[in-house]
């Protein structure tokens, strides 16, 4: 292990932070925090036409959420293009590098009159073999050119902490552009420079850059800088096995935190995307991932993001979370969502009710709205389910001067009401719950009909049972 562990994390700002990213940097975050190192946050922002201030922020806004705080950072690459030119430069004049001057179209062409089965880069480069004085003239002369790393014979190989040995030939790799022809570094350029210079231990990224480490194993070879160990994440799957890409949904981190997901439960869902403790422990706290976290663990098949397991996470830390917290949660949900709540004396009571029920903060402003407002429409499904036996039109209102007249209104007396107009009527008593159940919460699936009643209390009852009699009246036979 090297004497202090320096890690990583480096989006580009060309979008926000989506799912893949953030598990890359938890991944790293973890892997400093267990080791007692840093975590490096780099914007590579390279990209003048793609990348933007918004994104920036919307990548910083996605790791606060997470709680994954950076020790250092952000740095940011576009402010550093002199150097990353000057470290091109000394790669040149080492002679590890050399001055292409040729077109895309040229090179494009004769790429084209290489053998169709010869490798996809491997393209030599006629400026490879200018003498270094005619390469000097013709660069004086104004001449533009791009600054491309000279692969050498023989192959790369390098250990990787997840998928072992990697060794490569050499002779596929195509001379790489370090410097293009308007003064801008590449990618495989600014990442070793800037790794270099932040002493960067470990490199913990996404499966797909591992065919850029061959490339960059040899940029720190003619730097003469030690390579720091690799570490490649399996790709993140959608459920139907496709890379997880909108079609599945929200991609960005923060769209899960606006449809209700708590950053404990995404944090905890996330770790495991490719990652295991080592037993069947799901539940874990951050203290305890930190403890537990190791690049063993990591398995090499890919991941796959299934939503039905984020909201079981979910679920389980909102039911885990004490009433004041979820009170004060629910009320920022239902604020953001311009609903006013009605009597927030038993507000708490309501919670406790539904806390076990609920899988996402929206589901306040959604699903139970009729916990907080009058103001809510019946489910279309659920009115053609329990509302469809005409009879209803006599038991409704039966049902509500019943109500009307218990001044006890406890759980057992509401119980007993509803199920003795069952017997009397010669009716299922579920025809009743069901139907009361709609017009109570304006929902087929509810908490228990009559702990509903409790927390909504009499009167409010009372007043919606006489609203469900209007609209049976009014709702026309098939």
């Amino acid at each position: 292990m090297h004497k202090e562990v320096r890690v990583r994390f480096a989006p580009s700002p060309t979008g926000y932070l989506h799912v893949g990213g953030a598990r890359t940097a938890l991944f790293n975050w973890l892997f400093a925090r267990h080791h007692g190192g840093k975590f490096i946050l780099r914007i590579e922002d390279t990209d003048f036409v793609r990348s933007s201030e918004e994104m920036v922020e919307g990548i910083l806004e996605g790791l606060r959420w997470l709680g994954l705080a950076w020790d250092e950072g952000p740095y940011f690459q576009s402010r550093r293009l002199e150097h990353y030119r000057s470290f091109a430069d000394r790669i040149l004049k080492q002679g590890n590098a050399y001055r292409c001057f040729c077109k895309t179209d040229e090179h494009a062409d004769r790429k084209s009159e290489y053998p169709v089965n010869a490798p996809e880069d491997a393209v030599a480069h006629e400026c490879a073999e200018l003498t270094g004085e005619d390469s000097r003239r013709r660069a004086e002369s104004g001449e533009p050119f791009a600054i491309r790393f000279k692969v050498p014979p023989d192959k790369t190989s390098f250990h990787d902490r997840v998928f072992g040995k990697i060794e490569i030939e050499n002779k596929i790799l195509e001379d790489f552009v370090l410097i293009r022809s308007d003064g801008i570094p590449t990618y495989h350029l600014v990442v070793v420079a800037d790794d270099i210079d932040m002493g960067i231990t470990h490199v913990i990224r996404g499966a797909d850059h591992l065919s850029n480490t061959p490339k960059q194993i040899l940029l720190y070879r003619a730097a003469g800088s030690p390579l720091p160990d690799f570490a490649h994440l399996p790709l993140i799957l959608g459920p139907d096995k496709q890379r997880l890409s909108k079609r599945h949904g929200a991609t960005s981190v923060m769209a899960y935190a606006e449809m209700g997901y708590l950053p404990d439960a995404f944090f905890n869902f996330l770790s495991l995307l490719g990652w295991s403790p080592g037993d069947d422990r799901e539940m874990l706290t951050r203290r305890e991932l930190t403890q537990l976290f190791s690049l063993e663990g990591v398995g090499k098949a890919d991941a796959v993001f299934g939503p039905e397991k984020l909201d079981w996470f979910n679920s389980r830390y909102l039911r885990d979370i004490s009433t004041e917290t979820l009170r004060e949660l629910a009320l920022k949900e239902l604020e953001a969502s311009g609903i006013e709540c009605f009597e927030t004396e038993s507000l708490d009571a309501r919670m406790e009710l539904l806390k076990v029920r609920i899988r996402k903060l929206t589901d306040f402003s959604t699903i139970f709205k009729a916990f907080f407002t009058d103001d809510f429409d019946y489910d279309p499904a659920a009115c053609k389910k329990f509302l469809k036996d005409p009879k209803l039109q006599a038991w409704i209102p039966k049902l509500h001067s019943l109500y009307n007249e218990d001044r006890e209104f406890t759980l057992e007396s509401t119980e007993a009401i509803l199920r003795s107009l069952a017997d009397r009527e010669g009716i299922k008593a579920g025809l009743l719950i069901n139907a009361v159940r709609v017009a109570l919460t304006g929902q087929g699936v509810a908490p228990g009909l009559f702990e509903v009643m409790q927390v909504l209390g009499r009167q409010r009852t009372i007043d919606r049972l006489e609203r469900l009699g209007k609209y049976l009246n009014s709702t026309p036979e098939d």
